[in-house]
């Protein structure tokens, strides 16, 4: 069996909803029933064969052979198997993943990883605001499951966290953190102002001293930290990161002290210090 491969022929002519091909949902579904499933969300409703050119027979493994900005919700609501997409999406990658695994090879829209509860989300460039955030009118954002993005994240990421984990290995914008209620976010390469902003609980670890932390952190100096080490470890077996970010005693600043205070945000030590 080889993977079923879904082709693009050309740009789409308008934004498309990929969330009926994922493998619960095409299993058992002949070619030609799955050549007629619609994507389109305007007027034009343009199906599967209007946009791609299907091969193969694995609805396990799914293959996107060329990407989109107009590519909406990949593989949301996974609960198993994986999908690769070569080349960029567009917004709510990622929504709602159970398991199995989703990886792009390009950039990713807004809201990527949004009310994820498990499974594993790998995106090689960039990704816009609200990295695990929820949408308009939720409570809570990323629920569980890992999340890695190579290049670099909006405002926002982190937003509402409640579990799992999420990595940014290329910066992020503003308020990364903001109202965290629980979870790990990982970011290395720097991040905008106001990093862990209202965040309850959770922790935030960097690869350097934040430049812009909320006033309402409160200094704790750099203790022995067992979880630290464990954490680096976790980060280099599971291929996250290449090397230890925070070493046996990283720097700690407990908070939001605006509200709960229950929250942290870690980064390594400075020679000297």
């Amino acid at each position: 069996m080889t993977a079923m491969t879904f082709t693009l022929i050309a740009n789409p002519p308008e934004r498309i909803d990929l969330s009926p091909l994922t493998p619960e949902k095409l299993a058992g579904i002949s070619r030609r029933d799955i050549e007629k499933i619609r994507l389109g969300t305007s007027r034009r409703a343009s199906t599967v064969a209007d946009i791609f050119r299907v091969s193969g027979d694995d609805v396990e493994n799914i293959v996107f052979d060329g990407g989109s900005d107009r590519f909406d919700r990949v593989a949301a609501q996974l609960t198993g198997g994986s999908l690769r997409v070569a080349g960029n999406v567009g917004a709510q990658a990622g929504r709602n993943i159970r398991g199995g695994r989703l990886v792009v090879e390009g950039g990713a829209g807004p809201h990527a990883g949004s009310g994820m509860r498990g499974g594993r989300l790998e995106i090689m460039g960039d990704a816009g605001d609200r990295l695990g955030g929820p949408l308009a009118g939720e409570l809570a954002g990323m629920n569980g499951g890992v999340l890695i993005v190579r290049g670099r994240a909006g405002a926002f990421a982190g937003d509402r966290m409640r579990r799992g984990i999420i990595a940014v290995l290329g910066g992020s914008g503003d308020h990364a953190g903001s109202r965290m209620i629980a979870g790990s976010l990982v970011i290395a390469g720097g991040t905008g102002a106001m990093p862990g902003y209202l965040m309850r609980r959770g922790s935030i670890f960097l690869d350097r001293a934040p430049e812009n932390l909320s006033p309402s952190f409160v200094e704790c100096g750099a203790p022995e930290s067992a979880f630290a080490a464990l954490f680096d470890r976790y980060l280099v077996t599971e291929g996250i990161l290449g090397l230890p970010l925070l070493g046996n005693a990283p720097r700690k600043y407990s908070g939001d002290n605006a509200v709960l205070g229950m929250g942290e945000v870690l980064f390594p030590r400075s020679p000297g210090n």
